[in-house]
């Protein structure tokens, strides 16, 4: 029995009837202009997989542009336009939709942005990095449902295979290289065997790839649901190695990365704690080479950086006679994310014992008393206010003062 190539009754099963009554409109407005409308990449991958996806794709065989601000006439909606690439990006109440011309895309050189021109579905297609992601919808009533797969996408979905369109694939664009192993891995299918060979083939020409897009696809691996597969597998083919030989994804990870979601749950541990986990093996110089190479925001540089300086304070955060006000001050001042990071790797009951302390109870632990309640009890302005409140917050960890006349008291016998 021949597969079905019309699924148009799939469309209306599985996607919300505001978007299939929205897709059903934008092909009749594409064709009363004489144009062809499709949604593509990977909505149709899941479509076909039966996951959900509501990250609509439309291209339009003439102006996306256009047909996006006919689109948001007289109704509710955000509407972002890049001339420039002549897309647009519709944003609805629960779901948006990127609007783009079919184009065709040609590279320079390895690591190029791509040049691009109009042209057809056909050309739109074969730019995309792999088969599963290189199939069509149209949408036009003429034809509407009508599946377009000219690179067998639908028998590597069957047979659960990632396999790019084209030998130069990776050479266009060594981002694909990372794109495949997160695709592989979070729908547990397998690199084809001469899509696996040119991958290992081309893993040098990531260095032609810009550093901002580097960072980019690691974010992307971060957010997956199992990122320690994706680095596991990124390991064993080298592709990690080209970040930095000392990172790894071994056992070690994938045990930290599922703590770390345990802890978590129920959200999605912070890319930043993630990342301190993947870091953790490094020298201090070696962090600082990988902040650099990935031109880390200030916020996750500072983590991994936080969590090397945590990492130097475990030594006295396992003496079990430290008091509460000294593992504050060995903690204070650093990233949760990054205290975390060491909280999960250390091996000490003891540190992990003081890091939960810390967390759970005396990172929030303030004095009653302010500067201005200080100087109205009569001491003057000047460092001793700082030095005072200073002593009271240790008393406040230690348990030595519960309340704010407890603390009066105390500053009445210091001062007296």
């Amino acid at each position: 029995m021949s597969e079905v190539t019309n699924l148009a009754s799939l469309i209306e099963k599985q996607l919300p009837c505001e978007l299939v009554s929205f897709m059903e409109r934008a092909g009749k407005l594409t064709e009363s202009y004489g144009e062809r409308l499709h949604l593509v990449g990977g909505i149709v991958r899941d479509l076909l997989l039966g996951k959900s996806n509501l990250d609509l794709d439309l291209v339009v065989e003439g102006d996306a542009i256009a047909l996006a601000r006919k689109l948001t006439e007289g109704r509710v909606g955000k509407i972002t336009v890049h001339q420039r690439f002549g897309t647009a990006k519709l944003e609805f109440h629960k779901w948006s939709v990127d609007l783009t011309t079919a184009r065709q895309e040609s590279y320079a050189r390895p690591g190029a942005l791509p040049t691009v021109k109009p042209s057809s579905i056909i050309d739109d297609l074969f730019r995309r990095d792999f088969t599963i992601n290189a199939m069509a919808i149209e949408l036009n009533p003429d034809s509407y449902g009508q599946l377009i797969d000219l690179y067998g996408g639908r028998n590597d979905l069957k047979h659960k295979l990632i396999r790019i369109l084209h030998d130069k694939s990776f050479t266009d664009d060594a981002t694909r290289i990372w794109r495949g192993l997160r695709y592989e891995q979070r729908l547990s299918f397998q690199l084809e065997a001469d899509t696996q060979r040119l991958l290992k083939q081309d893993i040098p020409i990531l260095d032609t790839i810009s550093d901002d897009r580097i960072r980019y696809e690691l974010e992307c691996v971060l957010t997956e649901q199992y990122p320690e597969r994706v680095f596991g597998r990124a390991e064993e083919l080298g592709v990690l190695a080209r970040l930095n030989p000392s990172l790894k994804g071994n056992g070690w990870l994938e045990k930290k990365f599922s703590q770390a979601r345990k802890l978590s749950s129920p959200e999605r541990p912070p890319i930043g704690l993630y990342l301190a986990l993947l870091a953790y093996p490094l020298t201090d110089k070696e962090t600082e080479q990988l902040i650099l190479h990935l031109r880390l925001s200030k916020s996750l540089a500072q983590t991994l950086l936080d969590t090397g300086s945590v990492k130097d304070n475990l030594m006295p955060l396992a003496d079990p006679k430290l008091p509460p006000s000294g593992i504050y001050h060995l903690l204070h001042g650093y990233s949760p994310q990054a205290i975390t990071a060491n909280l999960l790797t250390s091996d000490s009951p003891t540190v992990q014992k003081h890091i939960h302390l810390f967390l759970d109870k005396l990172s929030s632990i303030r004095t009653a008393l302010s500067g201005n309640d200080l100087i109205q009890m009569g001491i003057a302005q000047g460092p001793r206010i700082k030095e005072i409140l200073n002593r009271l917050h240790e008393a406040r960890l230690d348990g030595k003062v519960k309340s704010k006349r407890g603390e009066e008291r105390s500053v009445k016998e210091w001062v007296d």
